[in-house]
Formats: structure tokens, sequence, C-alpha cells
């Protein structure tokens, strides 16, 4: 396993059914409320589906932005679209089957030469996304149905 960096820690408790509020491990964080669609739940927040699509969308747009200012190139603005693609196993269950993310920089034309070496650096520097790509390992223990 690689060299630990940084560690952080987040708590969620249920609200009622399907609906979790997340407390993040700094103070000036706002909680995040998130909650399952029906049938399920009620649909009052958004799914985990939804928060990795944010996740995956958000790092690459901001390392994109970290290389460009890098590169010397000031990107005036970003719009990211994420398309996320529920599927279902061949166990029935269901799954993030595929991610389509789409952004949209604008620049000034004189910084686009600037910029355009970003283009094969960039997705490298998503934490998020290159650790999905690659798998994750995660451990989970369940406290109090022993």
């Amino acid at each position: 396993m690689p060299n630990v960096v940084h560690e952080f820690t987040i708590s969620m408790d249920q609200v009622r059914d399907y609906e979790f509020r997340i407390k993040f491990d700094k103070a000036q964080f706002a909680e995040l409320q998130m909650d399952e669609p029906p049938p399920l739940g009620r649909d009052s927040g958004p799914s985990a589906s939804r928060i990795l699509a944010a996740a995956i969308g958000n790092c690459l747009s901001a390392s994109l932005l970290f290389c460009a200012r890098k590169a010397g190139a000031e990107i005036e603005s970003i719009h990211t679209d994420v398309k996320v693609q529920i599927v279902r196993s061949e166990n029935k269950r269901l799954r993030v089957g595929r991610v389509e993310v789409a952004i949209d920089s604008k620049l000034a034309e004189s910084d686009k030469a600037k910029a355009a070496g970003c283009l094969p650096l960039f997705e490298d520097f998503c934490t998020v996304t290159q650790s999905i790509r690659q798998g994750i390992d995660v451990q989970v223990a369940v406290k109090g149905m022993e």
C-alpha cells in the first residue's frame, strides 16, 4: 500500500428511512442531506450515485484548471456536465455502468496554445477519477448486528 499523505473522516446519521445527514470533518463545511429516489426514499437530497458524479466532474474540472494555470493560461469559466448510466449487473444489482464527462472551458484565444499541453495530462492529476478507474480498496465493518 502506498504511503498515506492525508486522511479524513466524515460521519453520517440516518434521519429517517433512506435519508441521511452527512457531517464533514471541517466546521466550515455545511452538512449535506442525501436520500434515495422512490421507491426506497423520498428523493429529498442527492443519492450516492449523484454525489459520485459530482465528485468526478468537480475533480476533473479542478485538475484542468490547475494544469492550465500552471501552464500560464487563464480559464475564464468552466461548465461541466456528467452523465451517469445506471445498469443492472448479471446478479440484477444496480451499478454505475458508465460515466461520461463533458467539460466546456472558456479561455482567451491567446491562451489556447499554452493550455494545449494540458489535454493529455490533466486527467492523471484527478484524484477521484483515477482512483475509481484503478479500483479502490474498501473495507467494511458493521457493528451491532452480531
